[in-house]
């Protein structure tokens, strides 16, 4: 990734502008033509770069449910399971952790029965038993902006 890349990036990602032109507002802002932002910020994503451009709304203002949930994959059923839990719309974050719960993943769902609900699901299709939740008690809002080296 170049410079360019890198600025657009580092700009987009806690001040993407909230109009009807935002590219051209980047252009404005950065100094690039809108036609070369919006190009970037496409080849960025088919790069898998960018995963996704949109809003972070409070998921509790809004009546939703969410869970931290963690599972216990063995190495050999690690894509499997990923791929299954990835099928969940409701599901925001989905990661490897060096830790004896080795996968960890949010869901935001509507209430409890559904979370539950799908904690079965994903239990009977995947044969992993050992996954627990950590429902949310209490919201912590942290800073997701990154260094782009």
């Amino acid at each position: 990734m170049d410079d360019i890349g890198r600025k657009i990036l580092g700009t987009i990602q806690s001040g993407f502008p909230l109009s009807r032109r935002p590219y051209r507002d980047l252009s404005d802002l950065l100094g690039f033509s809108e036609e070369e932002i919006l190009g970037r910020v496409k080849n960025l994503k088919e790069d898998g770069i960018i995963r996704r451009i949109g809003g972070s709304l409070d998921s509790h203002l809004l009546g939703f449910t969410t869970t931290l949930c963690a599972a216990k994959v063995p190495d050999n059923r690690i894509g499997l399971f990923v791929e299954e839990v990835n099928k969940y719309p409701g599901v925001t974050h989905n990661y490897l952790r060096d830790h004896e719960y080795n996968i960890w993943f949010t869901l935001v769902v509507s209430d409890q029965g559904e979370v539950d609900r799908l904690i079965g699901e994903i239990i009977q299709s995947t044969g992993v038993e050992e996954l627990i939740t950590l429902p949310a008690t209490r919201a912590f809002k942290v800073s997701a902006d990154f260094e782009i080296p």
